[in-house]
């Protein structure tokens, strides 16, 4: 059996039993062949923009005997894909900016039917803010522990309603607060804003990003505080 990343293992564990799954930037196709492999997907797409990863991708499905269960695609995000070809989209290994831009500009993904599975490397908060200003509801954020790094996984779906979200939700989202791992992620986080904003104080720059910065720091105090610890 394929033994997947932790990053890449929490994202496969968010997805449902049964339906079909697109990985957006597959590289070697290990996520979606473990989901084949495992039975918790009966059929599969893999993607990338380029062909070296697909050439990759080819040889572990061929070494696995499953090139008849999972679908090759060259495709630049979402681009070469349609809508109702895939149940679950997974989006692990990009950038925050990177997911959200590629999102945007595929009208498709809102649709209720469609369950988001979004692992961004960077700039998470792009993600979220993304998703709550474009009528997708979080339904579920997990943490891991990867390479010594800690990173979020997000899971959406669109309900088509915008609403207004705490100051600094953009920071924690939907992540336990009784977590520790994902206390943490939240308090660095905290930490950086605190000194970005400190430091625009000081300089007397930028006062506007300074003030988003102090109140997003509010937003996870108060988070931070929701929890036991």
């Amino acid at each position: 059996m394929i033994v997947l990343s932790p990053r890449l293992k929490t994202a496969a564990d968010m997805v449902h039993k049964g339906v079909v799954a697109a990985d957006i930037g597959t590289d070697h196709a290990y996520l979606p062949s473990y989901l084949v492999l495992s039975g918790i997907c009966p059929r599969a797409l893999a993607c990338d923009l380029r062909k070296g990863p697909l050439e990759n991708a080819a040889e572990t499905l061929e070494r696995w005997n499953i090139a008849d269960k999972i679908t090759l695609r060259l495709s630049d995000g979402l681009d070469e894909l349609s809508a109702g070809e895939a149940d679950d989209i997974i989006m692990a290994g990009m950038g925050g900016i990177l997911i959200a831009k590629l999102l945007e500009r595929t009208e498709w993904v809102k649709n209720k039917n469609i369950r988001l599975i979004l692992q961004p490397m960077s700039h998470t908060e792009e993600v979220r803010l993304f998703l709550c200003n474009n009528g997708f509801d979080i339904i579920e954020e997990r943490t891991c522990r990867d390479d010594g790094r800690i990173y979020s996984v997000i899971c959406a779906e669109y309900s088509g309603k915008v609403e207004a979200f705490p100051q600094g939700y953009e920071f924690y989202g939907k992540l336990d607060p009784n977590d520790d791992i994902a206390r943490k992620l939240v308090e660095r986080q905290h930490k950086r804003l605190k000194i970005r904003a400190s430091s625009l104080r000081e300089a007397n720059f930028k006062l506007d990003e300074a003030e988003y910065c102090e109140k997003a720091c509010l937003g996870m105090e108060s988070f931070l505080n929701g929890g036991e610890k």
